[in-house]
């Protein structure tokens, strides 16, 4: 278990524009030249991005790849595969909802503080 821990070192996003290039100024993004530049983030654009995308990112962020420790979603985005995040329950990657400018956080919706919710049985 320690060992498969210290693979995960990478942070993924999927999220809009203006969130993932806030990511990667700060440093989030990795591209490899494995296997085709493979990177660490989906944009995903208004029109031109579809759910089967989101959904595709999703399950390679967190069964195909190791490397991964945390998925950051916006949380607007993780409500379009709602039934994949909700269903996710491995411990790596942790996957935390986050809001984007145009879209406001909204606690209710979010799978984490759900389960905490149900765990203290409130």
């Amino acid at each position: 278990m320690a060992e498969a821990m210290n693979k995960r070192a990478l942070i993924a996003t999927i999220a809009d524009e203006d969130t993932v290039t806030g990511l990667l100024l700060a440093g989030v993004g990795q591209v490899t030249s494995e296997k085709g530049k493979e990177t660490n983030f989906l944009t995903v654009q208004p029109g031109k991005t579809s759910v089967e995308d989101i959904e595709a990112a999703f399950d390679k962020f967190t069964s195909a790849r190791d490397d991964i420790a945390i998925l950051l979603i916006n949380q607007h985005l993780a409500d379009l595969i709602r039934y994949k995040v909700d269903s996710y329950t491995d411990a790596f990657p942790a996957i935390l909802e986050i809001p984007s400018k145009d879209h406001p956080y909204d606690p209710e919706k979010d799978s984490v503080l759900k389960r905490v919710r149900r765990l203290f049985g409130e």
